[in-house]
């Protein structure tokens, strides 16, 4: 019921973002994704579960109260010894017996200990949360991105196929009138072939993609028509704060993977000294109000009222080793998860310092094919000059469309990757948020809409 309840809430959001004709943002899937994904939705409830660790923790060292009552039917024999011989008394009577019983531990260190493994554990569960709540962020972008470099696949051999379509049939002609060559017809057609075969399999990774991003958002597939694609103006975003140097500390400090993993760390280690609470002594406080009657043979046709307070000492003495060796196995289990702490922050600092380098070199690479292409634009048109004045040949044509078609995607997949680049590095950091989404989402124009690039 909760899952239809939910697809149905999704499908009527998408349902009237559709119904309003405004294209989807980045922003606006993670909206949708945030109500509709499977595995955020888990991470909300395995949250929620990771909560209640502080309270199991915590009931360990708050007072128990217990109520215990019987009664019975008893049909006994009494045999009593004298000097003429055994004498049989046959008792057929009630019996009954009620107690409410309170304790309060006083001197519990298997308690506290629990209690702070519990604490770790709500606070691991934070920290998990946080982590899986920004991959949302990026598999929410990498999808978008993925779909929409799909679509400039698809037109960029759409390009391809007219040109060379067009350098086919001239080649045709002038093949006709004894000007050009068969080899020339043969290697445009060639070309259009591999650009066909080119857009087929953009449309079937275009087509998974959506799908992808459909699953995100509670739906079967997006159409590619509703996102807003990305700004032909845009350029690069402000990387702030500018030092890797700070971005180490950062991660250091806020990357929620390696705070969960401190979190294990801290969990692991109150489990060691929950196991060594096996050698101490345990001291408790308790009260009870006891009521019986006839409760056995001695108490036959008896009523007590009794009310007790006291202390009660445990001393574990020997248990056959078993403490020992939960101690032994508890302090390996923690060796084992600081060393999966120290891998983990060598890993996202790698991750930190590629992403942080990607965003850097990010610019120059974007500007670097900016310029690429437009000398690759013009090279096809003198190339094209070049042929009619007899300088280059049919291949020579053939070579720059190709080039410029390259250069376009090269510039398409730059600008893609540098902003999943510049996502990842706040994501690697544990900065990154819904604010730092917005500031993606505004370099994404609906079709039609002009708007200056982000610098």
């Amino acid at each position: 019921m909760r899952t239809a309840a939910r697809l149905a809430m999704g499908l009527c959001l998408w349902a009237g973002i559709a119904g309003s004709a405004q294209a989807l943002g980045p922003f606006q899937v993670y909206e949708l994704a945030l109500r509709n994904d499977p595995e955020f939705l888990g991470a909300i409830q395995e949250r929620d579960a990771g909560q209640e660790s502080r309270a199991i923790g915590r009931a360990g060292l708050l007072p128990k109260l217990s109520y215990n009552y019987n009664k019975g039917r008893n049909n006994s024999q009494a045999t009593y010894m004298n000097d003429r011989g055994n004498s049989h008394e046959d008792r057929n009577y009630n019996s009954y017996g009620s107690t409410l019983t309170v304790q309060q531990p006083l001197l519990d260190y298997e308690a506290y200990a629990n209690y702070r493994k519990g604490v770790a554990q709500a606070l691991f569960a934070d920290e998990t949360f946080r982590s899986k709540s920004q991959e949302l962020l990026v598999r929410v972008l990498t999808h978008y991105t993925q779909a929409l470099f799909a679509q400039d696949q698809i037109d960029n051999a759409r390009a391809r196929k007219n040109a060379y379509e067009q350098q086919f049939r001239q080649n045709q002609h002038l093949f006709r009138q004894g000007e050009g060559t068969r080899t020339d017809i043969l290697e445009a057609e060639s070309r259009y072939e591999l650009a066909t075969a080119e857009e087929i399999q953009a449309r079937d990774e275009q087509d998974a993609t959506l799908r992808e991003l459909g699953a995100l958002m509670g739906v079967a597939a997006v159409n590619i028509d509703e996102l807003t694609p990305l700004s032909g103006n845009f350029t690069s975003l402000a990387l702030e704060p500018a030092s890797f140097s700070a971005w180490h500390a950062l991660a250091l400090e806020r990357n929620p993977l390696l705070a969960s993993q401190r979190e294990a760390m801290e969990v692991a280690r109150y489990e060691v000294e929950r196991n060594r609470a096996g050698h101490l002594p345990k001291l408790n406080a308790y009260a009870s109000v006891r009521k019986m009657e006839s409760e056995s043979g001695n108490t036959y046709n008896q009523r007590y009222d009794t009310n007790t307070i006291g202390i009660e000492i445990s001393l574990p003495l020997y248990a056959g080793g078993g403490v020992t060796a939960s101690v032994r196995q508890a302090s390996s289990n923690l060796a084992r998860v600081e060393y999966e702490l120290e891998g983990k922050t060598r890993e996202t600092l790698i991750e930190l310092r590629r992403q942080f380098n990607a965003c850097q070199s990010g610019v120059s690479k974007l500007r670097a094919y900016h310029k690429a292409l437009i000398s690759a634009e013009a090279l096809v048109v003198s190339t094209r000059q070049s042929i009619l004045g007899g300088e280059r040949v049919n291949l020579d044509a053939l070579n720059a469309e190709q080039q410029l078609y390259s250069t376009r995607r090269d510039l398409a997949q730059a600008r893609y990757d540098y902003l999943l680049a510049w996502t990842k590095l706040h994501f690697y950091a544990g900065t990154l948020g819904e604010q730092d989404l917005a500031r993606v989402d505004e370099a994404f124009v609906p079709r039609g809409v002009p708007r200056g690039g982000a610098r």
